[in-house]
């Protein structure tokens, strides 16, 4: 490493183990409100989460620390210096990459929730498809009622964005043992989706076993192609030369019942709207990738 380029190493190394946020107040205690959406969002039905006895999703560990727009007061300087030494470096775009959470005891409603954070680490200066940057990774320890709850790792990417030489080619999706087969349904032109072998639910995405019963027995029906808009955002940033932004990325619930990610084509972005009628349409993106994707407005097709 050349001197100029270890001087901007030390100093953002420097901030590791600095305070990123000092005796943060959740805005909310737990409480049921919120537990039902959460549930309602992810279609998670799962009976721990209702009753008198409700406990909160595990994964639902961050959404107590939230700050909103108006942000926490307990959130030090420390945090924002470092993200500012980033952008003078040229690293003026960020994507979140990825996160682990560690649950010590379950969150009930009423529990009051406190929290610190700080900055774990700081990586040497990475290159990646998007660019060439650093991987920022700051720990959280919750706490509900003054006991520990959890511990959640959160790192993102701070990058200078590539140029490209050429059109990208499309990110492929992670096909693994247990969402195999649903690949190999989307290269034929079909939607599958699983169906417990004990209780009968239907689930998606593809999982090794039921939430409802535990049984890791399954098969698979063919989605007839119908949904509609249960959700979408509108993707701006960041920009990645295999899309085109503005684009939109709807939550469809179809007829039978699950919910599936992908995009709205069809219609201008600007008009997807909730409760939108969409049909189901495999599209090539080159010639190995097919995607399903959903289509507002006309006839979807195979």
């Amino acid at each position: 490493m050349s001197d100029e380029a270890a001087e901007p190493a030390a100093r953002l190394k420097a901030y590791e183990g600095r305070a990123a946020a000092v005796a943060g107040v959740g805005k909310d205690p737990v409480n049921e409100p919120m537990i039902r959406h959460w549930c309602e969002a992810m279609g998670d039905t799962n009976a721990a989460y209702t009753g008198p006895d409700a406990v909160a999703p595990p994964t639902m560990l961050q959404a107590w620390t939230m700050g909103g727009l108006s942000g926490h007061e307990g959130r030090s300087d420390a945090y924002d210096e470092l993200l500012g030494l980033l952008d003078e470096a040229g690293c003026t775009s960020v994507v979140a990459t990825d996160c682990e959470q560690e649950y010590l005891r379950p969150l009930r409603p009423g529990d009051e929730i406190t929290f610190d954070a700080v900055i774990e680490s700081v990586s040497e200066r990475k290159t990646t498809k998007l660019g060439t940057g650093h991987f920022v990774t700051t720990r959280m320890d919750v706490r509900a009622n003054g006991e520990p709850a959890g511990t959640h790792r959160f790192r993102i990417l701070k990058y200078a964005p590539a140029r490209p030489k050429s059109k990208a080619a499309r990110p492929r999706p992670v096909v693994n043992r247990d969402n195999a087969g649903f690949w190999e349904g989307v290269g034929r032109h079909q939607l599958l989706i699983q169906r417990c072998g004990g209780c009968g639910t239907l689930r998606f995405p593809w999982l090794p076993g039921c939430g409802a019963c535990g049984s890791p027995e399954w098969d698979t029906v063919e989605a007839s192609g119908d949904g509609t808009v249960y959700s979408y955002v509108v993707m701006h940033h960041p920009p990645f030369p295999a899309f085109d932004p503005p684009y939109a990325v709807g939550l469809i619930e179809l007829a039978e019942g699950v919910r599936i990610v992908s995009n709205v084509i069809g219609v201008p972005y600007d008009k997807v709207r909730i409760g939108m009628p969409v049909r189901l349409r495999f599209e090539r993106y080159d010639e190995e990738l097919v995607l399903p994707v959903f289509r507002a407005g006309a006839e979807g097709g195979r």
